[in-house]
């Protein structure tokens, strides 16, 4: 007898780590959340566009996208032998849309929902095909855009009935700014950079001490980790930054962004972290993110990211944010069903009458499922009494 070889070994139902099917029961309720925020994106002046799964490295990769290398699976297109690149991230894909396909004047308000894909997933728990709903705003600069989509995420989270909200605030270019006006060599900042976010303050003060910087610099880099907190975190940081106009100028931003936030939504809370340098390759000004209860989980991300249309031909100031679903899906509410009615193989009734009454049920939204009663639990069925069909009770006689 021929042993098995070692691919007839391999389980045929195991699926790539980080890989998963969305079953019936999580899978309603993601689209329903992913209905409800379109819907309320819409209401926003927000509208939707489905960019495809995959496109040209040199597109996917490009801007917002440099930072997705890693993350980014690619493939070789069979009919032109160029590099393509399964998406990791939509919001490069939406920038280019804005900038080479639309050509709109003024501000241009997309949204956007659909699966990514990641080559390896951002934690050990986290999944490799993540539903990312989201929305950008191109070609308005103003602080109020900002706010526009930070309460627009804010508004987002809250519809899906998320506890426990808060928002945190930073803003990028303060860390830039540091660097622009110092004598922080290109190959220290990388490793000023790391230090910075991982707070590791003492490890800043050695740092600071062996590259032998200015007070006033040391000063700057090393309490930069420290400003994070509450509203007090901004007089702070003004004393600190007294002599910098144009980080005075972002926190003069984080303070509108912050104090509109508290007007709309006075229940949410509100912080700051100064040394949040996520996405610190592409974002030119204010960043923010949304966490829920203490578990520390980041559930939606996002901020301004000017002048990334350039690469696409168009130079254009843009701020958005995107969230993942599946986090949240425990906590929304899928849509109870109706009961379903079952079809009875019965030859002896009017089929032509039949068709046309489970048209019309259907188009009232309830579910009729056509098959064997034996083989399907339900509580309804359509069952002919020699002049019509009547909906009735399996468990009782007459009809419902």
């Amino acid at each position: 007898m021929t042993e098995p070889s070692d691919m007839e070994k391999i389980d045929r139902w195991l699926l790539p780590d980080g890989v998963e099917d969305t079953l019936p029961e999580t899978a309603a309720k993601l689209e329903k959340a992913r209905r409800l925020l379109l819907d309320q994106f819409q209401s926003w002046g927000y509208e939707f566009v489905i960019p495809p799964m995959v496109e040209f490295l040199e597109s996917l990769l490009t801007g917002t996208g440099k930072d997705l290398d890693i993350q980014t699976f690619k493939v070789i297109d069979q009919l032109t032998g160029r590099h393509m690149g399964l998406r990791a991230d939509m919001t490069p894909q939406i920038a280019r849309i804005d900038a080479h396909s639309l050509h709109q004047t003024g501000a241009t308000r997309l949204c956007y929902a659909g699966t990514v894909l990641h080559s390896r997933p951002d934690n050990m728990l986290a999944s490799r095909t993540p539903m990312k709903v989201g929305a950008e705003l191109f070609g308005d600069p103003s602080w109020a855009a900002d706010l526009e989509i930070v309460s627009l995420m804010t508004a987002a989270l809250l519809a899906l009935q998320t506890r426990d909200l808060q928002i945190e605030l930073g803003d990028v270019s303060v860390f830039r700014e540091i660097l622009r006006h110092t004598e922080i060599s290109l190959d220290n900042s990388e490793r000023y950079f790391s230090l910075v976010q991982r707070k590791a303050h003492d490890e800043l003060v050695k740092s600071a001490q062996q590259d032998g910087l200015d007070e006033r610099v040391k000063e700057m880099i090393c309490e930069l980790p420290l400003l994070c907190g509450g509203l007090e975190v901004l007089p702070k940081a003004r004393h600190l930054f007294r002599d910098m106009t144009d980080v005075l100028a972002a926190l003069d931003r984080l303070e509108f962004i912050a104090e509109g936030l508290t007007c709309r939504y006075p229940d949410v809370k509100i912080s700051f972290d100064l040394s949040e340098l996520r996405g610190y390759s592409y974002h030119t000004g204010a960043v923010f993110a949304a966490y829920v209860g203490s578990s520390g989980e980041t559930v939606a991300k996002g901020g301004r990211y000017d002048h990334i249309g350039e690469v696409f031909g168009r130079r254009r100031a843009a701020t958005g944010f995107d969230l993942h679903l599946l986090p949240l899906v425990d906590q929304i509410t899928a849509s109870k069903e109706s009961p379903a009615m079952v079809v009875r193989a019965d030859s002896n009734g009017d089929q032509q009458a039949l068709w046309v009454k489970i048209e019309a049920l259907r188009a009232q939204g309830l579910r009729v499922i056509e098959g064997s009663i034996e083989y399907l639990d339900h509580e309804q069925e359509l069952v002919w009494n020699g002049e019509q069909w009547q909906i009735c009770n399996r468990f009782e006689n007459g009809k419902v």
